[in-house]
Order: C-alpha cells, then structure tokens, then sequence
C-alpha cells in the first residue's frame, strides 16, 4: 500500500461531471489499497470571475489591506471545489473529508497573493489516512502565524500538491492536467512535438522558469528539494482505465540521468510571451550600478530575467533586463521617480514586444556548439537576436515577439526533436 498525492487542475475540476470523473479515478485508487490525498484547483474560470469582482470594485489595488482581502477572496474557488470533491467521493461509497489550507495546516509567510510555504502539519492528515479516508486538501493556500488566510499566486496548487507530497513522505505525487505528459515544445506552436516519456529535474526546472505551463517552476523546487518522485498526465484518460496502465502514463520527472539521457543534447524548446525588455541609458559606468538598479527593482518585489549591460563609451554605458509584462508600468515608473533622478541616467526606455525562446537539454554538458548552431538556425531565419542569456543545460534569446512562433519551429526542426528517439 503506498500513500500517494493526487493534484487536479481547473479544467478537470471545471464541471460536476468532471468531478464526478476525478472522483470515480481517485476511488478506483483507494480501493486498489492506496491511501489518498487530493489537491483540487478551482472550478476552471472561477478565480478569474472572483478576482475580476474585486478589480470592479477596487482597479486601484489599493496596498496590503487590499491583498489579504483578495487572499480572502480567491481561496474560496479552491475551498468550493475540495469540498465538492469530498461529496462526490462519498456519493461513490468511499470516506472522504476536506480541508482548507489553514485546517490542516499549512504555514506560510504573509506576503499576501504569493506567499511561500514555511511548514505543513502531517498529524490530523496521517490521523484520516490510517482511519481509512481519502484527505481532500485545498491548493494554492495557506495561513500565516497571525491566521490570516494567504495564497501562493498562480499555479499555486501545483506547489501544494508537491509540499504536501513532502511533508506527508509520499510514494507519488500525480499531477493531472489537460494534457499527457511534458512534450518538446508546446504542440499548438509545433505539430510535430513529441511527448517525452521521462524529463530530468533539472531539464524540468529549466522549462518551467522558461515558459513551459505544464508545471509551475516552485512545484519543481519543491520536488528537487524533497525527492518528491513527480508524473505528469492527462485526467482526460477514461477514469477506468487500468491502474498499473495508468501508474505508468504521462511523463516522469526523475532524478536519476539514465545512459539514454546523454544521447538527447537539446531535450525541449520554451517560450515565453510575457515578457518585456527594459533599458536604462547613459548611466555611469562605475561599481554599484547594477545593484543600484536592481536592488531598487527587488525591493519594490518586482522579478527580473534576462540582465545585460552594454560596453562602456565616454564613462557611460546602458543597462537591459526583462520582467514580466505584468510588471512593466510599474517598474517603469519606479525607475523615472526613484532611479534616474539619483542616477545620472539620459533615459528609459521599453519594449513590450518581445519573446523569450531557449533550448534546453542535460547532453548540452558534454557537447561543445550547441549555442552557436542555435543562433546560426535563427540566423538564416532572418531574427535578430536582442539578449542571450545561458546556463550548463540551456541557452536563452530575446527576440521580436513576431518572430516567437517562426524561432520554435525552426528549432525544434534543427535539434531533431520530431523524430522519435531524438
């Protein structure tokens, strides 16, 4: 018998039938002698419709009054659907119980709408499993020490889920999704990927922090941190499928490089739309510039990427980096208030019409010219490449959005990621 953690997102929560479904898959492995943990999302749009209410009432966000309230808000989506879960569980004769994050509990830090996990209490969980029930537990929140209801920002119940699979010791930890598995590149931009049967942690990672949307990159942190042994597959699969069929499904995220991993120099390709390139001109090249930059940038709590500087010309020099487009206007004006006055820069300037594209694969180690065929591939395709930034295992481009879809597949064509085995 082994304790396993089940993670469904809003598309397989997104209707009573689809519960239903998930609810009929999770008994199935309860009855196969497995002691059950569930991590629902919300309803498929129901965080969306609760936080857009609140936008109606307040567009202003007005500070960190205003983010409990919207913490208070948005764990409601996933108390609904675990509770909902719960029901349907026991309509199908298995014993069932919900929680919310802060029953069970989970603790996090106060940093309201993207708290991070601190400690999870296994008792009252462990109690439930070994009375013989299945443990519901709702994604994506938490409680900090003051009681205060938090959540860990988009993507959250992933983490959870994983967490959970840690501080509980889990044999498994499934993420069910609407797709099968972790594939070379996102199939809607290239018909040819292919599913990948195993992923390396660090391969994961990478696509994850890149732009892959298969799993959220502090899932992945938490499953290298505690060895959480991680599956991705689809909860599209008929419910009754067999279990042993279905144990084996999707993609594994394993720890383990096996002596095939080294064959595959380039294992995906990531892209990432939601970027913007910032520039700050004419700033005096001298120490502590980056960080009188930057750390202006981390301390508004603002994420930054790809980071370069120019060479230096008559003591000036000019400094780049991304961050999310979300956060573009903010940092925008933080940099023209705050930093240019102090600063001696010339100018700001952005671009929010860029993309993110790399490459990414554990056999990059041991082979020399991978970064440079990349760039000779996009090259001959006409894009002008605008930042690079690299690691051991991946290479990264800033380039014209438009070019997003045109870079991915030529590629994805050049490294051999169509045919099978590649």
């Amino acid at each position: 018998m082994a304790l396993i953690v089940h993670k469904y997102g809003g598309t397989s929560m997104g209707s009573t039938e689809r519960i239903k479904n998930v609810a009929k898959r999770v008994a199935k492995w309860a009855r196969a002698g497995h002691q059950m943990i569930v991590v629902p999302s919300a309803m498929s749009g129901e965080t969306n419709r609760l936080l857009g209410l609140a936008k109606e009432l307040a567009p202003s966000k007005p500070g960190v009054a205003h983010n409990r309230e919207l913490d208070m808000l948005a764990s409601t989506g996933e108390q609904a659907s675990s509770a909902l879960l719960a029901i349907a569980l026991q309509a199908e004769g298995v014993e069932a119980v919900s929680y919310a994050g802060w029953q069970v509990s989970v603790r996090t830090d106060n940093s309201y709408t993207k708290a991070r996990i601190e400690s999870i209490d296994n008792e009252r969980v462990m109690a439930d499993l070994n009375a013989g029930k299945v443990v519901v537990i709702t994604g994506f929140q938490g409680v900090d020490d003051e009681g205060n209801i938090t959540t860990l920002g988009r993507g959250g119940s992933d983490t959870s889920a994983v967490a959970i699979a840690a501080a509980m010791k889990a044999n498994e930890c499934l993420i069910y999704t609407d797709v099968d598995g972790v594939y070379t590149t996102d199939p809607r931009v290239e018909p040819d990927a292919r599913r990948l049967t195993t992923v390396s942690f660090e391969e994961m990672l990478e696509m994850a922090s890149l732009g892959s949307k298969v799993l959220q990159i502090r899932s992945v942190e938490f499953a290298g941190k505690y060895k959480v042994p991680l599956r991705v597959l689809s909860s599209f699969t008929p419910w009754d499928i067999d279990i042993n069929e279905e144990a084996k499904s999707g993609t594994l995220i394993t720890f383990e490089e096996d002596e095939n991993m080294e064959q595959a120099v380039v294992s995906g390709i990531a892209f990432n739309r939601d970027e913007a390139k910032i520039s700050v001109l004419g700033v005096p090249d001298k120490p502590g510039i980056a960080y009188h930059i930057l750390g202006a940038v981390a301390d508004a709590n603002i994420e930054v990427d790809v980071i370069i500087q120019n060479l230096s010309k008559d003591g000036k020099t000019d400094f780049s980096f991304t961050v999310h487009r979300n956060e573009y206007a903010r940092t925008i004006d933080l940099l023209q208030s705050k930093v240019m006055p102090s600063l001696g820069a010339t100018e700001v300037v952005g671009d929010t019409k860029i993309c993110k594209v790399s490459i990414v694969g554990i056999g990059m180690r041991s082979h020399v010219g991978v970064a440079s065929k990349m760039f000779r591939v996009l090259s001959e395709e006409g894009i002008n490449i605008q930042m690079i930034s690299t690691s051991e295992i991946k290479t990264s481009v800033v380039i014209d959005e438009k070019y997003m879809e045109l870079a991915v597949r030529a590629l994805h064509k050049a490294f051999d990621l169509d045919q099978p085995g590649a």
